[in-house]
């Protein structure tokens, strides 16, 4: 069993995938997702893992020339000395003063998210619970080159989801609370998930922060 994991309101939603059959799983933290998937071969989270202390990190850079014309849907994480902000204002100085540049408001919003993950790893964990970026994830399955916010785009999602299972299936059981969005992309990394476990995922990035968590991403 494999697992691919996406925020949501109020959590984490996450997609266990044994075979082509998925089940569906709320946790409300990140030690919650650790505790539900501790049976699963390998996790995929779309979330970054591992911060420098000052600057990019390669893999996000990599991953965004991967992208081309999608690359804003990969937010560059903050450096670590970010993490104890408590504001938007604070964090915004504090990364001023690392690498000279606020933090967007879009990766503000995320913030709690990735001290949640942060709390957590470390570099065992991170043999099996790895980082991954759904629009990676489907690129390399296959084609796409319409935003998730079209028809076109949601179509194409489905179609190579399709590819390893059955998405229209896997939908119709989604929980109430979760978005279409979240679930797309929580599959999407689910089948990193399963290149990693089969030693198989191509990765971008993979030097170590301060702490020894690898900074990478998974596709």
């Amino acid at each position: 069993m494999i697992a691919g994991v996406d925020g949501m309101p109020g959590g984490w939603l996450v997609a266990l995938v044994s075979g082509t059959d998925v089940r569906w799983a709320f946790a409300a933290s990140a030690a919650e997702v650790v505790s539900l998937t501790a049976d699963c071969d390998a996790v995929a989270v779309d979330i970054p893992m591992g911060l420098p202390e000052t600057g990019w990190r390669a893999c996000e850079l990599a991953a965004r020339e991967f992208l081309g014309p999608a690359r804003s849907s990969v937010f560059l994480a903050p450096p670590r000395p970010v993490l104890v902000a408590r504001t938007y204002p604070e964090a915004c100085e504090l990364a001023r003063r690392t690498h000279g540049k606020a933090v967007s408001k879009q990766l503000w919003h995320i913030l709690d998210r990735i001290r949640d993950w942060d709390g957590v790893l470390s570099p065992r964990l991170q043999e099996r619970v790895v980082e991954a970026h759904p629009e990676c994830s489907f690129r390399t399955i296959g084609a796409v080159d319409s935003t998730k916010k079209t028809g076109r785009g949601i179509g194409q999602r489905l179609a190579l989801l399709d590819t390893w299972l059955d998405a229209g299936a896997a939908f119709a059981d989604l929980p109430a609370a979760a978005r279409f969005d979240d679930a797309l992309d929580a599959l999407a990394v689910a089948w990193t998930a399963r290149r990693w476990a089969a030693r198989a995922a191509l990765v971008f990035g993979g030097e170590q922060d301060a702490r020894g968590l690898a900074m990478r991403i998974v596709r």
